[in-house]
Order: structure tokens, then sequence, then C-alpha cells
């Protein structure tokens, strides 16, 4: 009787055309909700269901990396680096190699440029199969995020085959990287690149034409060109407003020039778009790694310069006076000279960018790291404004923030 009367109530409310007074609220989402992709908190105000703004609150996880590299020598940092965005963290040793080697002024061997081209494209394909998988389990779809991970695991092999880790890798080095690759390595990688695109086509089966999917990230968390350049925003997220940017063909290093692939772009800005993105960068990653396996010269993975590189292992073990020579590299490292220097790579999640000043010592005088998750997260409360509380989700996947590069 009482459910009767109320609705009756509601009715009669209706009918006069007296809209029911909704309360505004802020909402504390996070910092431990699993779809926050780490220790993110949001305070959502909201009215109703409705979101009026969202506000990131970040640090939860800040370890102060920038003022650890200040304090150690230039090649003890690089491990830290992995640290950033774990999830592809080849692509992070990269952009700081880079940038110290732009300070020395020196250039690694063709062999290393191809290398690095190959682990970066690994690194990149291993991020955004996890941002896939971890999207589609927060929006519901667990099966993608099995599938994402047994593609992962191959590359995974891979990565333990060239330097015997498997996630934080310490595999580049200031002037090359650390090892040669396998024999073994270029056939079980050219096994993977013509698998892949096929393993992509089931995603795509189970997502694209999903009318779930669409209706969760179709007009969902748009954002405009305009706001997009202004709020610095770079990666997928930029080039899903149709913005055509990208570094490896803007501004290449390595050997990006030399290589054929394309760069997708979208039209609406919103989360489809992406996800539509990320899809197609991986099948342009698979493309990259395949010409650099077999443009892939001979000749050694590092450059010939004592001052900078130890001695391979083969004559540590060997010889007293490379023995005395690692030794004295590895605890005193080596000076670079002054001055200031920024360099930055196209990371899967956008732009990462070292920059370093030198005060002509053993160790960088500042570092500042560019971290594409921590610039992306502005684009939380534009992109949230007037969408749904459910929406919020989609946004945070669809921006695929990691908090090791965002709090550094």
């Amino acid at each position: 009787m009482l459910l009767t009367s109320g609705i009756l109530l509601l009715t009669l409310h209706m009918a006069n055309n007296q809209e029911i007074a909704t309360k505004e609220i802020t909402l504390n989402m996070g910092p431990q909700h699993p779809s926050t992709h780490g220790v993110l908190h949001m305070f959502l105000d909201m009215k109703g269901e409705k979101i009026i703004k969202a506000t990131p609150d970040i640090g939860y996880l800040h370890r102060g990396t920038e003022k650890i590299a200040e304090n150690l020598l230039y090649h003890q940092f690089v491990p830290y680096t992995d640290r950033l965005e774990y999830w592809s963290a080849m692509g992070n040793n990269l952009a700081y190699v880079l940038a110290v080697e732009k300070l020395l002024g020196i250039e690694v061997t063709e062999r290393a440029k191809y290398i690095r081209v190959l682990v970066a494209e690994l690194s990149r394909i291993t991020g955004h199969l996890t941002c896939i998988g971890a999207w589609a389990l927060d929006l519901g779809a667990m099966t993608v995020l099995l599938y994402a991970f047994r593609e992962r695991e191959m590359v995974l092999d891979l990565f333990e085959m060239i330097c015997g880790a498997r996630v934080t890798h310490n595999y580049l080095r200031i002037g090359g990287v650390r090892y040669d690759l396998q024999p073994l390595f270029k056939e079980k990688c050219l096994e993977f690149v013509d698998l892949f695109p096929k393993k992509l086509d089931e995603y795509e089966q189970l997502l694209t034409g999903n009318r779930i999917w669409l209706k969760r990230n179709k007009g969902v968390g748009v954002i405009s060109a305009e706001d997009a350049i202004s709020l610095g925003l770079s990666g997928p997220i930029l080039r899903s407003t149709g913005v055509k940017w990208d570094i490896r063909k803007d501004e290449p290093y390595l050997i990006y020039d030399r290589l054929d692939f394309d760069i997708p772009v979208g039209e609406n800005g919103d989360c489809f778009d992406r996800y539509v993105l990320r899809m197609q960068e991986m099948r342009q990653a698979a493309r990259i790694i395949k010409q650099a396996l077999e443009q892939l010269p001979d000749g050694k993975p590092c450059i010939d310069m004592p001052e900078v590189v130890p001695p391979p292992r083969k004559n540590i073990e060997t010889n007293m006076e490379s023995l005395i020579h690692h030794f004295k590299l590895v605890s005193h490292g080596f000076k670079a000279p002054k001055g200031e220097v920024y360099a930055s790579i196209e990371a899967p999640k956008g732009e990462l960018g070292f920059y370093i000043v030198s005060d002509g010592s053993e160790r960088p005088f500042r570092v500042k790291i560019k971290a594409p998750s921590f610039v992306n997260l502005q684009a939380i409360d534009p992109m949230c404004k007037d969408a749904y509380l459910a929406d919020v989700v989609a946004v945070v996947s669809s921006l695929d923030p990691v908090f090791g590069e965002a709090d550094k």
C-alpha cells in the first residue's frame, strides 16, 4: 500500500511538471578503487548521477625519483627508469639514455639503434595490450584481459631471451645496449609479429562491434583538439582528436625515418576513438618490428668509448686491466660536460621526455621528467563534465595512466 501511494505521489508530481530536487554531493573515488589503475583519488562533484566537476588527487606513490637521479651517477639511474611506466619499461630506458647521450654528444652504433627500436616497439605492444585488457575488464569483459595477457606473455618471453628480465629490464645503457641479440631471438620475434595481427582480429571480434562496448565508449569522454593542445596532451589521446602528431614522424630519432609505418588518427576525441587508435598502433608496431628485423645490420651493440662504456664481460673475466677499468667506471662514473639537454620519445602513452642540467660532475645537477600519464590526467575534468558516474570508469581507462610515472 505504501509503495502504491509512493508511485501515485510521484506520478502526481510529474503530472504537475514539478521536478524532484537533487542535492549536490561530493563523492570520493579511490585511491583504492580497482578501476583507477593505481592509487588515484578523485573528488567527484555530482548532481544526482551527473558529474559537475572531477578533480584528480595524485601523489600517493611519490618517491622522489627526480631527486634520486640527482644523487646517483648517470649510469646508476637507468634501473630507476624501469619503475616509471612499468608496463612498457624499455621506452623509459630509451628516453633517459638518449638524453644523456645528447648531453655527451655521442651517437650509438647502427646495430644498437635497430635493437633499441625493436625493444621500444615490443614495449609499446605490451603497454597497449595491458591498457586494452584492463579497460575491457573495467567495463565487464574479462575474456579480453585473458587474451591480451596471453600475447603479452609472448613479448615478455622475448625480453627474457634478450636480457634475462621480463618486466623491469635495465637493458639499454648509455652508449648502446647491454647484450647483443641471441641467435634465436630473430626467429621467435618474426613468429610473433606474423601471429600477432590475427590475435588482434580476435580482440576486435569481441569488442569493436559489441553494442555494450560501443554504448559505454562511443561519445563518452569527448575532448576537442583545441582543448587537447592547450592542455599539452600527447600520444593516442591527442591523436584521437584528429591531431596527427607523433614524435617518431615529426621529430624522428634513432632509425624511425627509415621505416614505413602509418600514424592513425581519430575524429571524435572520445573513448572509442582512443580504443581504435591503440589497436591500430599495435598493428603498426608489428610492421615496424618486422622491418627492423629484416634491416638489422651487423656490428657491435655498443660504441667503443672506454670512458663511458664498460669493457665486454669476457674481458673482465680474463684481463686485470679490464676488471680495474670496469670497477672504476661503475663506482666513480664519468663526467658530463656542463650544459642542459632535453630528449623525448613517443612512448605508448605520449611524449616521455627527460630534461637534464649538468654542472660538469659525475652526477646530474637537475633532472626533470615529463611523464605523459601526469600530463594526460589533466583531461579528466573536461572529459567527465556532464557525464554519468559510470562513464568515469571508461574515461580513466581510456587515459591509461600509470602512477609510477604520474607521481614519480
